[in-house]
Order: C-alpha cells, then structure tokens, then sequence
C-alpha cells in the first residue's frame, strides 16, 4: 500500500495529515542545505561580479526563486524556525549563547515529522540548537547525525576545536552520533562525505538530508587553493557607485576569504547534484539552497541595509532557492515574502507528514505558490527580532505586513515618531523613512508587534528554559560548555565571569573534571553548587584541570554553579564533564 495512504489509517488526535492534489505517487527525498553566513549577496546570480559560484547560479537559474525569503537576524534562531515551523522564542531559543541556544526537546522537528512519515534521516554540520541531551540531533529525530558543537568551529562551546586556534577548521574532532571522532580535512568538505554516504546508502528509500554547513562563518579558514582564488581581487569594486557600505582593510580582507569559503561550498554542492544526477534521483528529490542570516562582515549585499544581527532587510533577507523537477516547473521568481518556518508545513504537505495540532504553527505552507495555481494569498504579519540573553522592548524588532515594514531602535517607551516605517515595494533599500507621513499605518502595525511581541515572551518553553541531562544513560558523561551556560550576559570566554548550567541530575555517585581557560593559581578553593548541596575542594597547585571524584549527588532540577576563588578573584571553568559511575 502507499505510504500515503497508510498515513490515512493512522491519524492521531495531536496531528493532521496535510495532502494536495499535486501529490506524486511516490515520496520525494529532501535535500535542505544551509549555510552560515553567507549574506544575499554573496552569489554571482544575485549581481556579485567578483565571487564564483557556478554551481549555485546553475541551481538558481533552474529552480523556482522566492525573492523576498526571510529568516532570523542570527544562526540559532534560525534553526529552531527551520525545525519546527515556529517562532524561535516559542521553541525556547532566544539567543546564540548565554544558554539561549537549547531548543526545547518537546519541539516537533522536521527530522520528527518525516521520521515518522518513512523517511531515513540524517544531518551533517552545524546543529546550533543543544550541544547535550535532550537536544542533540539525534534526540530530535535524526538517525544519523555529524556535528560540531555550539555556533561555530573554533568557539568558545566547541570544545574540541577552540584551542586549535586558526586550525580548527582543519581535521577537526567531530561528535558522530553523539561520539567524538577525528577526521582528515576541511570542515565543509567532510561534512559533504559524509551527506554523499548517507545519500548513497539510503537510495532505494526517501530519505530527509540536512547539509549545514559552518563557512563561511568565523574563524575565517579555508583551504589554500581557495584562497588563491581571491588573493589579488578588490572586493570594494562589487559595491559599485553609491552603494551604502564602507569597506576597511579588515573588510576587504574577510571578503577574499568570504568568497573563497563560498566558493568551496559551490564546489560541494555540485557534489551533492552530481551524485543524485548519477543515482537517477534528481527528478524525485525535493532540492532547497538558503542561508541563515545576512553576512557578519561589511561587503557587497545586493545594496541592502543592515547585515547579521540587524533587523533591516540586509540582515534578514536571503537567497532561496527550491527544486522538485516531478513536480514544479522552475527558472521562476516569487516575490511573495516567505520565511523560514513555511518550511515545515510545505515539507508536511509534499511529503505526507503529519502537521501537530496542539500547538501554533507560525508557518504557512507554500505548495500553492510552488505550484504556480492563482491564489489569493493573504497578507499576514511576519516578526523580527533580535537582542542579546532576552528581546528588549522596542529594541531591533521590526513587523512586516503587506509592503509596510515597521521597524524599532529606541526605547522601550519611545513615541511612535521614534519609529522608521517602509514601503518596501518602492523602497527596498529602507532609505525613506514614512513615520510621519503614513502614521496610522505605523499605529496598525506598532499594535501588532506589541500583541505578538507580548504572546511571545510568554511562551512556556521560554518561560521554563530547557534542562541538559546529567547522569542519563542516552549520554553519559555529559560536557556542559560555555556556548550552554548562563549567567552573565555575553558570557564567552572570560575567566572572571558568573556562569551556570540548567541541569536535570539523576541522583547518584558522579566524578567531575572542571577544565579552564588556562592555568588557575595555587592557593584557592573550587566550589559546587547544586541546588542546596555545596562540594569544596582546595587546590595546592597551577593547573588548568581540577577532578572531583565521589561525589554524591541527589536528583534535582536547577542550576549547577560552579567557580574557583582565590584571593579576590572568582574564575568561572571553561567546561565542566561531569560522569555518573553509579
């Protein structure tokens, strides 16, 4: 029987199976790459004379292009959206780090929702959204999973990378299917190894292939032959006559090695084509290129404003590029805005998965766009927003309806007069500011972003923040890391800084190792905290890695603090692994 119509037969009371007419027999297999970084103008087919990209420009040339695609302002809350077809605030993520970056484990993941549809899952690169259980990849659906830790290679949360410094992209340790493994090679390049096996192994079956790549994100490494690509061009020439961005030596810089990441990614991609081309899968293989965000550095970005981070149109809106020859006729443009929870619920309804219902789906599925049928779509509002640990008020939000965008940089109190408001039909440059001129539109919108800044803030997966597990079997040791932890705002890699874990501990005998930026002093004393039970250890000498053995801990939900004093200092470890041994 199809499995399309077995799914009939077995309709719960939390989902809805979602159907089209459109439906091909059989279930198309998904191939969603993403890349970190990569701004809209980083590709030769959206006007960059300089960067080389061919095999993205062939993609783009072929596939249907929706020209206002939005995501986040930045990389994890980006994911969460991706993930599961709803704001980020309501999935828990709120931030990159500051423990902002843990995605609820109640979520209901693509992964899942294809999973449970028949297909084999598997997600290569930067996951960004819970480097612990219950969180990781493979707790959320995919069966197979290779991954770096935290937002980036190199950072601070990525353990096994950070102290190799300006080659942490470079024969990396990895986490495969929660297990460290080291690998030979370029980050980027493994990571495409590794979605070709899992491609050629599941090929007689639909399968659900996630490629998230971390170039072209900092650290800036690439390989040198890349490099060489870009050596001598002058990446200000992009911006052309009147273009709104200065570039410093340091921005042209970052642009040479910006493309030349990009362009191994090209490379990659064309991998990925050529062996669906080869397994005669193209036709039946659900194909979808974007980015996450806008680019981190100043360059070249199709004349937008903004960049990362930012809620203007530069730092939010990206390529999008989506090909399914057995069913949608490509080389065509929509410039109806999409965003990136739509993802979910279109995938649903391509696939035969089942959307749930006991929970709001921001998302909108866009089949009826895809498949070019003259539809009446109806204008809804979409929210951005960005700001550091929690949304601060009236602070880089901005609320897209129709062609009027509202954008907020001001204080929480702030008159409407305080406000920038755009047409982006006429004006997709945001250089004209129509507050005062089309006011009761701002006045309409303004209620909107207050109503729907105020839902989300109040949502229980924000409210009760995530629990990393210790002591659980799934993972056993667990390493709590700086990208996870609390604390103080903009945590990163200080020593003298407040931090803390959100933890679920099993009650149980534990060993402990506190590891630390570098070597803390003689003479002090490491502390415990869980929850009321406080362990002391004095430490008689230099070193950047303390053990506590026997340590009995209850089961308890809360905060695991822990922090070195000596003398007026109180140093914060870097990661603590913590093992439960009976």
């Amino acid at each position: 029987m199809n499995r399309f119509y077995l799914w009939l037969l077995v309709l719960g009371g939390f989902f809805v199976l979602t159907s089209h007419p459109l439906f091909s027999q059989s279930q198309p297999n998904v191939v969603l790459i993403i890349t970190d970084d990569q701004g809209y103008g980083d590709l030769g087919y959206h006007g960059n004379p300089l960067i080389q990209t061919p095999v993205l420009d062939a993609l783009a040339a072929e596939s249907i292009r929706f020209t206002q695609f939005y995501v986040s302002p930045v990389c994890a809350p980006t994911r969460s959206s991706l993930m599961t077809g709803r704001y980020s605030l309501r999935t828990g993520v709120r931030d990159t780090y500051n423990g902002g970056a843990i995605m609820s484990p109640a979520e209901i993941t693509l992964a899942e929702m294809l999973k449970a549809a028949g297909y084999r899952t598997g997600m290569f690169g930067k996951w960004h959204l819970g480097d612990s259980h219950p969180s990781r990849p493979i707790d959320q659906g995919f069966e197979v999973s290779l991954m770096h830790n935290s937002g980036g290679m190199g950072q601070v949360g990525d353990v096994t990378t950070w102290f190799e410094g300006d080659r942490s992209y470079f024969d990396p340790v990895l986490w495969k299917n929660g297990k460290k493994k080291a690998y030979q090679g370029y980050c980027s390049d493994i990571f495409t190894d590794e979605a070709l096996t899992f491609i050629e192994k599941n090929k007689d079956q639909p399968f659900f292939c996630y490629l998230s790549f971390n170039a072209p994100h900092t650290p800036l490494q690439l390989p040198e032959k890349y490099e060489a690509m870009y050596a001598d061009i002058a990446p200000e020439k992009a911006l052309g006559e009147g273009y709104p961005v200065e570039m410093s030596e340091r921005n042209k810089s970052d642009a040479r090695k910006v493309y030349g990441m990009v362009s191994n990614i090209d490379d990659n991609v064309g991998r990925v084509l050529k062996q669906l081309e080869d397994l005669n899968l193209t036709r039946e293989t659900i194909f979808i290129f974007l980015t996450d965000n806008g680019p981190q550095q100043a360059r070249f970005n199709g004349g937008m404003h903004g960049r990362k981070g930012s809620v203007y149109e530069g730092g939010i809106r990206v390529p999008f590029f989506f090909r399914y020859p057995a069913l949608f006729s490509g080389q065509r443009d929509i410039s109806t805005a999409a965003a990136h929870y739509d993802l979910f619920p279109t995938l649903a309804e391509l696939c035969g998965g089942r959307l749930p219902r006991d929970r709001v789906i921001d998302g909108k599925s866009l089949v009826p766009l895809l498949s070019g049928q003259n539809v009446s779509w109806e204008e809804r509002s979409m929210f951005h927003y960005w700001t550091r640990k929690y949304p601060e008020r009236y602070r880089n939000m901005a609320l897209r309806k129709g062609d009027f965008k509202l954008v907020a940089q001001t204080n929480y109190d702030a008159p409407l007069g305080d406000f920038e408001l755009y047409n982006l039909d006429i004006d997709p440059f945001e250089q004209q500011n129509l507050i005062k001129e089309q006011a009761e539109i701002g006045v309409a919108l303004k209620i909107e972003m207050d109503q729907l800044h105020q839902a989300l803030i109040r949502s229980p997966n924000l409210l009760q923040a995530p629990y990393i597990s210790v002591g659980h079997p799934a993972e056993n040791p667990v390493i709590l890391n700086r990208n996870d932890a609390g604390g103080a705002r903009g945590i990163w890699s200080q020593e003298e800084v407040f931090g803390t874990w959100r933890v679920k501990v099993a009650p149980g005998r534990y060993s402990l190792r506190f590891k630390f930026v570098k070597d803390i002093p003689a003479g002090g004393t490491l502390y415990l905290e869980t929850h009321t039970l406080v362990h002391t250890r004095k430490v008689d000498q230099a070193t950047d890695l303390v053990e506590m053995k026997e340590v009995v801990l209850p089961a308890f939900e809360g905060e695991l603090i822990p922090f070195y004093r000596v003398g007026n200092q109180r140093i914060f470890p870097f990661w603590v692994e913590v093992e439960k041994v009976d």
